[in-house]
């Protein structure tokens, strides 16, 4: 089992690349993602899935974040054909197989427990995706790809510096060197503390960059921005969680040490400034998808928000990651829909949407509703666990400050969407390259539903896991 969750989309990603037929590729990533849906629905089933001597081995935040990558990728897979449809301009052959490739080292990252075999799953995902950002081949799509590949190297070298450090952390009290996971939490106690110290806050800031956490996020906007729908949902709800749950695993061995406090003290700090500044670029922000990525940059921050007070708010910090993630498909996606039918993602050229694509319109804002809070949307479920948990744990400050940056983002983000939905049709609105179509706003209504699902009912076996999960990490649902 542990093998089929990468075989099964890697496999499917050599197929679509020797098929050669752009109408049939579609269906092999619809293919693809079903099968590899199938296989991590068992997989969260089941007691004990490992391999390779448990350097696969999935845990209880693995299950959670390899259920929200699968559910992504199956949403984009019932996406693409319709929206490839729409794409004959190009060959889909390297986007279709680096999907499908993308998917399967979310699904390594997931269940690795090997913190080396986790960075190298990382990067792949890195390399995977970049040929899909420059699938529209602009000027501008080259350099965001450069930049999300420059900026993302800085990032996973400074993650395998600090894997380093945590190695030697180990060596320099004379123990026997290991980066497996259950090794370092039964060592823990006894690792360097100094060492421990520096390698977590090295590994805090390479896995935050690729979390896109401020003031590392500078590669999100450009990347977000030139993103097709399908691939800004996977890294805002695919990636970033995976490198989010790097560092959820290596704040359980801060725990372990007994260090909790120091990892605590780095986390509060760093979730709210990236709150702030996704706050202050929403502001005013006239392009739809970048404000898509400064989005993106604030509910980062809140998750490590959440993770930093512990607790419920760990708690809160694992449900907000499954929220956040299903909302994001809804926002990118319908605003993947926008800008095909407007040809632009300026404010100043695209108004009046919920005329001309009343679906894609509608769901869209209604996603921003969603991600900004607001009940029933499951974001708001999340979000107030992590303010009850801030009050509940005497951070005055931080639960006052979370409060006053949420409005800011409601009010930067709600100018730019009502701009965007309301009002007569622009020039370019008159005259749509594409239209609503069934399989391109079924999808989208498919995720709203789950939102709004989860904003009103938590099923209990998905509330037992993600209670177990944040007992784990030291958190008291």
């Amino acid at each position: 089992m542990a093998y089929a969750l990468v075989l099964i989309p890697l496999l499917s990603a050599l197929v679509a690349f020797m098929v050669p037929s752009d109408r049939l590729r579609p269906r092999i990533v619809t293919g693809g993602g079903i099968a590899q849906g199938l296989t991590a629905a068992v997989a969260l089933h089941e007691p004990r899935v490992a391999g390779l001597h448990d350097w696969l081995l999935l845990d209880l935040t693995g299950k959670l974040v390899l259920g929200v990558t699968s559910t992504l990728f199956f949403v984009c897979s019932l996406y693409a054909p319709a929206y490839l449809k729409q794409r004959t301009d190009r060959s889909n052959r390297v986007f279709c197989a680096c999907l499908l490739a993308f998917d399967a080292m979310l699904a390594l990252i997931a269940e690795s427990h090997h913190l080396g075999l986790m960075w190298v799953g990382l990067e792949a995902a890195t390399l995977a995706s970049a040929p899909m950002l420059y699938f529209n081949r602009t000027q501008r799509s080259l350099e965001a790809t450069w930049k999300y590949l420059l900026i993302g190297s800085v990032g996973i070298a400074l993650a395998l510096l600090g894997s380093l450090f945590l190695a030697y952390s180990a060596l320099r009290v004379e123990l026997a060197p290991s980066l497996l996971l259950e090794d370092l939490l039964h060592e823990a106690p006894r690792l360097s503390k100094p060492w421990l110290h520096s390698a977590f806050v090295i590994l805090f800031v390479g896995y935050g960059t690729k979390m896109g956490l401020a003031p590392m996020h500078t590669w999100k906007p450009d990347a977000y921005g030139e993103a097709p729908g399908m691939l800004g949902t996977l890294l805002s709800g695919g990636l970033t969680n995976c490198a989010f749950l790097a560092i959820v695993r290596f704040s359980r061995i801060c725990y372990a040490a007994g260090d909790g406090a120091f990892a605590r003290h780095l986390m509060l700090p760093m979730g709210l400034l990236s709150m702030a500044v996704a706050g202050a670029f929403m502001v005013r922000q006239r392009d739809l998808k970048r404000m898509l990525a400064y989005s993106s940059v604030e509910h980062m921050g809140i998750l490590i928000v959440g993770l930093g007070l512990g607790g419920a708010g760990v708690f809160g910090s694992l449900l907000h990651m499954i929220n956040n993630g299903l909302t994001k498909a809804v926002l990118f996606l319908s605003a993947g829909n926008i800008h095909r039918a407007y040809g632009s993602k300026s404010v100043d050229e695209v108004s009046g949407a919920i005329r001309v694509l009343p679906a894609s319109a509608g769901l869209f804002l209604a996603g921003f509703f969603a991600i900004t809070g607001s009940p029933p949307f499951a974001p708001f479920l999340s979000e107030f666990t992590i303010v009850r948990a801030a009050f509940g744990t005497e951070h005055y400050g931080v639960g006052a400050l979370f409060l006053v940056l949420l409005v800011i983002v409601f009010v930067g983000m709600g100018a730019t969407v009502v701009s965007v939905v309301q009002g007569e049709p622009s020039e370019r609105g008159r005259r749509p390259a594409h239209r609503d179509e069934f399989g391109t706003v079924a999808p989208i209504a498919l995720c709203l539903a789950a939102v709004v699902f989860l904003g009103v009912y938590v099923p209990a076996p998905l509330e037992h896991l993600i209670a177990d999960a944040a007992r784990g990490l030291g958190g008291n649902p």
